[in-house]
């Protein structure tokens, strides 16, 4: 025993673990504590197979990897990490050494494993991934794929080319230093350009931890020269470790072994991880890049940025050195290796987008990542691998460093100067710690949003969540807080305020929440926040940025009802708008239950207008909203009466009462002008140009007035596409397609780039309209049917229809009549009963079916239905259109006299709107008439 516990502690200690403790005959050892190492999963697994190895009796080990409880002086690992290594161990078989899942993954490429049936664990809900350990069989634990391409790195590899052809026309020594963070790509840049070398190329790696590693890449590259022959020399003998020689005698032997080589051929010396040497053996690599003389060699180091903070002056003033910085790959970069990786297969396009902006330009990461989606697809987590580089580059800084970045990661990925000033002691010396790792290439300089201050950029977005991770909640609490107070004396009146001030005062409030300390104050201060920069998103139509603030927010507004309320309703708006009926109904329900008046009656409003979207009866809606209006009109505040206008509005509009409707707009924009709220402001006057749009109106000013809209948008700052969508109407109804192909198109790629599915899939009806109108049937079927097919998918029963109308008409048009026919019986199938404009338009779209049929008599009876229904209503320009449709099927039956009398009817509604297009249609129609006469 006294034997065993000898052998595990020296090899746990050679191997930088700490042992924890001895239970009974057991060994508990922790790596990565207190510091961390990118290797340190390789450590533990070389330790576990040296203690097997080492002892006469059979042991049962287990290794895991994960996050574990820690704390200062003699207290313990704790966790499931740990728990499960003890499974483990209790599982494995005498003389077995079992790798958790996580272990694997960080070690799979430098040892041989074989995967277990799943290990059944007390306490485990689910059966345990194992891996029986065979032999560690590498140095790297994870190796780079050979078939990734060189991407990027044309000006280095002159430049290394370069340094090549110096020293081989000048029989000198030159130094060639490569440097870049871990995975850009050092070692492929390398080996690109060795690849057809005509050289003797001698390779040595820098060790991070181990005994006699100060020389250790020397004796590799020596041994390599050498082979089996003698040493030379005494000071060469010394340096394999035979005798006794001081610094200056084996850097000397060295560098004369070394011009000896190169005298016969060409040497490169490649020196890897000299970011981890000694002192003493970069003093030997600059002795030979100094005094070297009369022989052609090529000293090519790799290393990392923190190469420069052990040798400040590395490579300085010598004229035979070169030393360039790998910066990360670009976007287009990225996608190259990205299709090189993938080898011809195809990548989502989201996926894709997620691993480039993951990866950040960094080639291991894209390689890591892809790996991750081959065998888990759609997963694109930090793998493993990444987080233990990171998290071990970060614990490697000096104390103070490593306070600033983690001050700098609570801001985000861009931070200011000022903001960790703010955020560190007094003592701190934030401008020197800041230039230290500007040094270290962990952040760059940005460009400031805030005036006066400097900013900067985490060179990778997964080092700033390394940092941000490393902070405890209760740390991470506090400067979240703190951070919000500095804003706002910072930049009261920045744009975002609301949002940026939300965010932190969330996190705040959420991480007091998890310790079990919950502040309700600064969960009402985030909510606040949080729900104003729901409403402003959401009215400036990016509903889907609204809705997630405001779903954000509605958890913090647990102990003060009144917000809760204001939130339920802007967050019932917003999803009722995004097409998500049944929630946006749920939220509203609640919200008109509430307490407080305005929030109260806003929610009815809206909740009236959800009902009647669903299939209640619109005059019924119609006089609710009236009576709530007439009842609550002295009591509530001018905001809860323009909002209830806009509701009455939004019913008048698809009840088709036109008068109404303009009447209704304008009583909520002289109530939305005195809350001072532009997007109030601007949606009133949109519906007053619908009104205008459908009613008596000419369509000379429906554009005037479409054109003030736009224009009085403009100036208060706020959007008015669907002004612009009016304009598009106007100028299709006057025959100029192009002009209005053109609005509606900027008007859906508005509504497409803010997630505005439901919005965008429902008012395809309005240029697929335009389409007919046009004759250009094709893409009016296209229209029509992105919106019919898209809102079938969500069953939605109010525009649908409509849709469906219209996209019969288009088939119809182009003589498909089955196909027309089967729209047409599921649009009429969820058509409600006082849906008069989807009823009038699929009968006008079964006459054109009866039409081409040569159903006679039936398409007759249809276009007549289609004008009595829309003349039950104001909309002068579809009457306008049924008439004259109705006037063209009596023609093409042969009911000339019929005819003449619906032109009379059409010609009279057409001097309504004053339409040049219905004139020209008229008049085909008369001409054909004449004709026949």
């Amino acid at each position: 025993m006294a034997r065993y516990f000898d052998v595990a502690r020296v090899a746990i200690e050679r191997h930088g673990g700490t042992l924890e403790k001895f239970i009974g005959d057991a060994v508990m050892a922790v790596f990565g504590v207190p510091t961390v190492r990118e290797d340190d999963a390789l450590r533990a697994v070389r330790a576990a197979q040296e203690i097997r190895d080492a002892v006469e009796v059979d042991l049962r080990i287990g290794v895991n990897t994960g996050e574990v409880v820690t704390g200062t002086g003699d207290s313990l690992v704790t966790g499931d990490a740990v728990n499960v290594a003890a499974r483990l161990e209790q599982a494995a078989a005498p003389g077995e050494v079992l790798l958790g899942s996580t272990t694997y993954g960080l070690v799979r490429d430098a040892v041989d494993a074989e995967l277990l049936p799943p290990v059944e664990a007390k306490g485990k809900s689910a059966p345990l991934t194992a891996y029986r350990l065979a032999a560690v069989t590498g140095d790297v634990a994870y190796v780079r794929r050979a078939d990734a391409q060189l991407v990027g790195r044309g000006r280095e590899r002159r430049l290394l080319t370069d340094a090549w052809e110096r020293a081989t026309s000048e029989q000198a020594s030159t130094l060639f230093t490569i440097l870049g963070s871990a995975g850009v790509g050092k070692s492929r840049l390398a080996a690109e350009f060795l690849r057809d070398l005509d050289a003797t190329v001698l390779r040595g790696a820098c060790l991070s931890y181990g005994d006699g590693i100060t020389y250790w890449p020397v004796v590799e590259v020596v041994k390599q020269l050498l082979g089996t022959a003698p040493a030379p020399d005494r000071a060469i003998a010394a340096l394999l470790g035979d005798g006794q020689a001081t610094a200056d005698d084996i850097a000397f032997a060295v560098r004369k072994l070394f011009e000896t080589a190169a005298a016969e051929r060409p040497l490169v010396v490649v020196f890897d991880d000299v970011h981890w040497a000694e002192p003493t053996f970069l003093d030997l690599v600059e002795h030979i890049a100094d005094w070297s003389r009369g022989a052609p060699i090529l000293l090519l180091c790799l290393a990392r940025p923190d190469l420069l903070e052990l040798r400040t002056g590395w490579g300085g003033g010598k004229l035979n050195a070169t030393t360039v910085l790998l910066e990360p790959l670009s976007s287009a970069e990225s996608d190259e290796l990205i299709d090189g990786l993938m080898g011809g297969r195809d990548l989502d396009s989201s996926l894709r987008d997620r691993i480039r902006i993951a990866a950040d330009g960094n080639p291991l990461f894209v390689e890591q990542m892809l790996a991750m989606v081959e065998h888990s697809p759609g997963d694109v987590t930090v793998p493993a691998t990444i987080q233990a580089l990171l998290s071990a580059r970060l614990d490697q800084l000096p104390p103070d460093e490593r306070a600033a970045l983690e001050r700098g990661a609570v801001e985000g990925q861009v931070f200011h100067r000022g903001a960790v000033a703010a955020l560190s002691p007094d003592d701190l010396n934030v401008n020197s710690h800041i230039f230290g790792l500007l040094r270290k290439e962990l952040v760059r300089p940005s460009t400031a949003t805030l005036p006066g201050d400097d900013a900067f950029r985490f060179r990778h977005l997964l080092i700033r969540d390394a940092a941000y991770d490393a902070l405890p909640k209760a740390a991470r609490a506090d400067l979240h807080e703190r951070f919000a107070e500095w804003v706002v004396q910072r930049a009261p009146d920045l744009v975002e305020l609301d949002e940026i001030l939300g965010y932190h005062l969330e996190q705040a409030a959420l991480y007091r929440s998890e310790l079990g300390r919950p502040s309700p104050e600064l969960e009402r201060l985030a909510a606040g926040r949080l729900v104003a920069a729901g409403r402003r998103a959401a009215r400036r139509e990016d509903l889907a940025a609204g809705a997630r603030l405001l779903r954000r927010a509605l958890p913090l507004t647990l102990s003060d009802p009144l917000l809760r309320a204001e939130a339920q309703v802007e967050l019932g708006r917003a999803t009722y708008e995004h097409g998500d009926i049944p929630a946006a109904r749920e939220l509203l329900r609640e919200a008109a239950s509430a307490d407080d008046l305005d929030s109260s009656t806003r929610a009815f409003f809206l909740l009236t207008v959800v009902e009647c979207h669903q299939g209640q009866q619109l005059d019924a809606g119609e006089r609710a909203i009236s009576e709530k209006l007439a009842a609550v009109e002295l009591e509530v505040d001018d905001r809860t009466i323009a909002e209830g206008y806009l509701a009455y509005a939004r019913l008048l509009f698809w009840d088709g009462r036109t008068s109404e409707l303009v009447d209704a707009g304008r009583r909520a924009l002289a109530h939305a002008v005195r809350t001072g709220d532009t997007t109030l402001q601007t949606e009133a006057m949109a519906r007053i140009g619908i009104g205008m749009f459908y009613g008596t109106s000419t369509w000379v000013e429906v554009e005037a007035q479409g054109r003030f809209a736009v224009s009085e948008a403009d100036r208060l700052g706020s959007n008015m596409l669907g002004a612009r969508q009016g304009l598009a109407g106007a100028a299709a109804a006057q025959g100029r397609f192009e002009e209005s192909r053109a609005l509606y198109r900027e008007h859906h790629e508005y509504l497409a780039e803010r997630g505005q599915t439901f919005h965008l899939l429902g008012q395809k009806q309005n240029p697929a309209f335009a389409e007919i109108l046009a004759r250009n049937y094709d893409d009016a079927e296209a229209h029509a049917r992105v919106g019919w097919d898209g809102l079938g998918e969500i069953d939605e029963r109010a525009f649908r229809p409509t849709l469906g109308g219209l996209l019969a008409e288009a088939l119809a048009e182009q003589g498909r009549l089955d196909e027309a026919r089967a729209v047409l019986d599921e649009a009429e199938a969820i058509t409600s009963e006082h849906d008069w404009l989807t009823v009038a338009h699929c009968h006008w779209a079964r006459a054109l079916v009866a039409l081409a049929s040569g159903d006679h008599d039936r398409a007759v009876q249809h276009a007549r239905s289609a004008t009595e229904v829309a003349d039950t209503r104001e909309y002068f320009n579809l009457r306008t259109y049924y008439w004259i449709g109705l006037s063209r099927v009596l023609v093409e039956t042969g009911r000339d006299a019929e005819a003449r009398d619906a032109l009379v009817e059409a010609q009279r509604l057409a001097d309504v709107k004053q339409s040049s297009l219905d004139q020209e249609r008229i008049r085909e129609l008369g001409d054909r008439l004449a004709v026949a006469d």
